[in-house]
């Protein structure tokens, strides 16, 4: 027996699809012998015809993703979509790169591992750009024999 009709009338009713239309299985015959709409509506009244809730978008995933993100993970080179230069400017990298160079000079004149005067010079060389890193630094101060004997 095919309930399709009773169906598509019972969707029309309660202003879904078919695939939401529950029939109560133990009222199957019943409900198969109905042709009009009034005893559809009766069905439906009586709680024999039901509309199934809405199924949702599961955030399930998006939870998972998104504590995967405060602990720092997901951050690799194939999830970056912009230019190193959008993620970070120009002005934000030196920024940092001078700090941590301008930093690192201090301590070494503090320590007294380099002259007051190597350290002006290589803090004016710093200000002009060049060296890439703290690493660039010290590799140029070792090749020039720069540190205090």
């Amino acid at each position: 027996m095919s309930l399709r009709t009773q169906r598509r009338l019972a969707a029309e009713i309660l202003k879904v699809g078919v695939g939401r239309v529950w029939i109560d299985p133990e009222y199957i015959d019943e409900v198969a012998t109905a042709i009009t709409r009034e005893e559809i509506r009766r069905f439906i009244h009586e709680g024999i015809i039901r509309a199934k809730p809405e199924k949702g978008i599961s955030r399930a995933r998006a939870r998972y993703i998104h504590a995967q993100k405060k602990k720092g993970r997901r951050r690799g080179p194939g999830t970056r979509s912009a230019g190193p230069k959008a993620r970070l400017s120009k002005k934000r990298r030196w920024i940092l790169r001078i700090r941590a160079i301008r930093r690192y000079l201090r301590m070494l004149r503090d320590r007294k591992a380099i002259t007051v005067s190597t350290y002006r010079k290589l803090y004016m060389m710093a200000s002009g750009g060049a060296f890439k890193s703290r690493s660039d630094l010290k590799r140029y101060i070792t090749t020039h024999e720069l540190w205090r004997k």
